[in-house]
């Protein structure tokens, strides 16, 4: 399913690239300008440097002159709007309209998301034009959204209805240690506790069988075992000297 994201009379340049870059970390990479401020506006430096590495997204970017021109080729139109219009298309909010969307038997070919002027918002008459006006659900006090983040929002959630990309996958966990391995370390920490006072070995009562219960929630590794071995060490050097 093909999906465009099409700015009209954008007027912040940076807006361009964080732009670019919300629709690359959701996959999207069709962009299109509909009569933008500057000319330019693809070039700028304060384009690129918000774009933040998703310039593929700004070379493959179009600017057209009419709304007409954006829309070719696509058969549902999303328009965005912070409050609901008197007259036009159903008001809703972009996950509940994607379940239905997606729901239905026929999906569309070509889905396109429009957003209008940082300081206007959408003319009503675009707006007019739409199959539906999404609305990103905000604390009812304050809903002002910063063009690229509404962008985001809209992306990420288009994207989940699409099916998502998975969470990245965890770090390898290194093995537990071995039984032999944390009853070893235990026995140097032993020495290590009594050797600094701590443990009377007179009258140990059930330290280490405490201890013992703690390794085995904290499951250490054979390098954490290493390192605890290590700081078991550093303690019997130091009582040492300290005793000569």
């Amino acid at each position: 399913m093909r999906t465009r994201f099409v700015l009209i009379q954008t007027s912040h340049a940076g807006n361009v690239g964080g732009v670019a870059r919300a629709m690359k970390v959701m996959g999207f990479d069709d962009l299109v300008l509909v009569q933008p401020r500057w000319a330019n506006v693809l070039r700028r430096e304060e384009t690129i440097q918000r774009a933040s590495g998703a310039n593929d997204v700004l070379a493959k970017a179009r600017i057209v002159d009419t709304l007409d021109e954006a829309l070719e080729g696509m058969s549902h139109l999303c328009a965005t709007a912070m409050t609901p219009r008197d007259f036009g298309p159903p008001t809703r909010a972009p996950r509940e309209h994607f379940a239905q969307l997606l729901g239905a038997g026929d999906p569309p070919q070509g889905v396109v998301f429009l957003f209008g002027s940082e300081r206007f918002g959408m003319r009503n008459e675009d707006v007019y034009r739409c199959h539906v006006a999404l609305s990103i659900p905000t604390a009812p006090t304050f809903g002002s959204l910063n063009l690229a983040a509404a962008v985001q929002l809209i992306a990420y959630d288009w994207r989940q209805a699409l099916g998502g990309f998975g969470a990245p996958p965890l770090v390898a966990e290194r093995p537990q240690a071995d039984a032999r391995a944390l009853g070893g370390m235990l026995e140097h920490l032993e020495r290590a506790l009594v050797a600094v006072d701590f443990l009377d070995p007179e009258a140990p009562k059930k330290l280490m069988p405490r201890l013992n219960q703690l390794f085995n929630r904290a499951a250490p590794s054979d390098e954490e075992i290493h390192i605890l071995r290590g700081v078991a060490k550093a303690m019997l050097q130091v009582a040492d000297k300290a005793k000569r």
